[in-house]
């Protein structure tokens, strides 16, 4: 057989084709990324910038309004970009808790018999789903700037009286709430992370409680209560560790022009937070209302032959099984409040897309350098939600054979 002739069969082979066409687009892809990196380095040694980290060690020399872990202006830039990300974590977390409850809320509501509730339920989901999200943070702000009374007015005989429960401080500089400190302890961090390991055990607890009372009902049809055993679960050693730490608190005082002492919440989070929560809650509506209505309607007509309350249907029937439509959207969701929290900066919440990419990117010029850690965390952030939600979207879903 002639060499023409092994070439010819060899490209009649859709596998060995398929091979090299695949080796033939990498070998390409390598090409133009050699390329970039080679005229990158080029570029860089020729303004004299190199390619390095060590400006992560240099002091900062600025301040960070929102701190949540110490911090000052003569740490570095590695510490200022610390402090970044758990900002960004903090409101994350706090959006997507926020956005799931509006979200299975609004859903229901949608499908309401009520005609009102379902309006008002569709008007909140079209009107977040369809305005930019920049702005209704920037709407948000104002609103809270603008509408909530001063530190000033809180001023009389007994300042205390005029905040909520006497404990809570709503004003138009932010929210002052009482801080916990854990006095028998001198690092508050390791203290923490006690009430955290303790936390952590009631929820395993609490899910080998579940797994025993689903046995049970498996065997007897009946499902034993099993709430006050959860609520002692988690009540009884967090008091007992709280305890034993020596939790006090730090409650807020007006002094002077400012409220001083607690935890302040300052209006650029709040704003964030809400803004965060009731947009992408509105998304997750629909993904609950379309996960409700993928259910069969037998599912609802048996349960209610069975004498389950509405209420009941819906919790026990109807949204364990909507979970297979609603987790997969779900995710998405989750990872656009982690990215869009990156919008922080347009009212001055300090995000580490404000301290890494912005303070100190224009301090060090370290433009490349800044904008790579920054994919790295987000990225990183972004594959640890896909992946957690990804094992809980596999628990729930249908068994195939």
């Amino acid at each position: 057989m002639t060499a023409a002739a092994r070439a010819a069969r060899l490209l009649s082979d859709k596998r060995w084709r398929g091979w090299m066409i695949q080796a033939l687009a990498l070998a390409g892809l390598t090409l133009v990324l050699g390329w970039l990196l080679s005229n990158l380095t080029e570029n860089l040694a020729r303004s004299g910038l190199g390619f390095s980290f060590d400006f992560l060690g240099r002091p900062t020399g600025y301040d960070i309004n929102q701190r949540p872990i110490p911090y000052d202006a003569a740490d570095t830039h590695l510490r200022a970009a610390l402090v970044g990300a758990v900002n960004t974590m903090i409101v994350a977390v706090l959006a997507c808790a926020t956005a799931t409850m509006l979200g299975v809320v609004g859903g229901v509501l949608r499908l309401s018999g009520s005609w009102i509730v379902a309006r008002l339920m569709a008007v909140y989901v079209e009107a977040f789903r369809n305005v930019p999200l920049l702005i209704w943070i920037i709407v948000v702000f104002t609103v809270i700037a603008n509408v909530l009374p001063a530190p000033s007015a809180f001023r009389g005989d007994d300042p205390a009286a005029d905040m909520l429960l006497g404990l809570i401080a709503v004003t138009n500089r932010g929210v002052y709430v009482p801080l916990p400190v854990l006095a028998a302890v001198e690092s508050q961090g390791w203290g923490w992370m006690v009430v955290l390991g303790v936390l952590a055990g009631s929820a395993l607890l609490t899910r080998a409680l579940g797994l025993w009372a689903a046995r049970r009902q498996a065997v007897s049809g009946l499902r034993p209560r099993t709430w006050p055993a959860i609520l002692a679960i988690w009540a009884l050693p967090l008091a007992a560790a709280l305890w034993a730490l020596g939790l006090s608190w730090d409650l807020p005082a007006l002094r002077g022009f400012n409220f001083v002492g607690g935890l302040q919440l300052r209006n650029s989070l709040i704003a964030l937070w809400l803004a965060l929560s009731l947009y992408t809650g509105a998304f997750i509506a629909e993904n609950v209302r379309a996960g409700i209505l993928a259910v069969d309607r037998g599912q609802a007509e048996a349960a209610t032959a069975l004498g389950l309350t509405p209420r009941r249907t819906m919790r026990v029937v109807i949204l364990p099984q909507a979970l297979r439509v609603i987790v997969p959207p779900l995710i998405s969701a989750y990872l656009n409040v982690v990215k869009n929290s990156s919008l922080a900066v347009a009212v001055g919440y300090l995000d580490i897309t404000g301290t890494l990419g912005g303070i100190t990117l224009n301090q060090t010029g370290r433009a490349l350098e800044c904008v790579l850690l920054l994919m790295a965390f987000y990225l990183t952030v972004s594959l640890a939600i896909s992946a957690v939600m990804n094992l809980y979207g596999r628990s729930v879903a249908l068994p195939e054979r």
